[in-house]
């Protein structure tokens, strides 16, 4: 995966595709101010250079019956790479799970686990997590509501664009 220096027109594709990942390339060529073609190779050039990792619809978690979602706090027993790694094998095999992430500090992992209600998710606790090799100690989050959900990452359209020779993307 090559890295490439992203211009103006490249950080304008990559926030608008982030806002909008079903957006027409007509539409995205217009906003970025270049014609469909160049749009489209500039599209693929940022897939290729791994900018742009894929593309998902937004799905509501209660109109698919998950009405609960917990931050699941969990502490394993052995920090040794092949436990860190097979913990992390045992819960990509977890539907519930939506998120995993390896933390420094007391907890090793931060998971985000959704449920139909709260029984649902004790009993995944009970069941799966807790009852998982080498996990110490798991502590539950319950989130209340969710008040900002922002996919990817900022980019910021007004960065400075000098120096930004080798490697650019844009094949206009």
């Amino acid at each position: 995966m090559q890295r490439v220096k992203l211009d103006r027109i490249d950080r304008r594709i990559l926030h608008d595709l982030q806002e909008d990942g079903r957006m027409t390339n007509v539409e995205l060529a217009k906003r970025a101010g270049i014609s469909a073609p160049p749009c489209l190779r500039r599209v693929r050039a940022l897939e290729e250079a791994g900018y742009i990792r894929g593309y998902h619809a937004e799905v509501d978690p209660q109109a698919l019956g998950y009405h609960v979602t917990v931050f699941s706090h969990v502490g394993l027993s052995s920090q040794a790479d092949h436990d860190l790694k097979a913990f992390e094998a045992l819960v990509a095999s977890w539907p519930e799970v939506r998120e995993c992430h390896m933390l420094a500090g007391e907890t090793d992992f931060l998971l985000k686990v959704v449920a139909s209600d709260w029984d649902a998710y004790q009993k995944f606790l009970t069941t799966q997590l807790t009852a998982a090799p080498n996990v110490s100690h798991v502590k539950s989050a319950l989130a209340i509501r969710n008040s900002k959900m922002e996919p990817g990452v900022p980019v910021d359209l007004n960065a400075d664009d000098e120096g930004e020779t080798e490697h650019n993307t844009h094949v206009a």
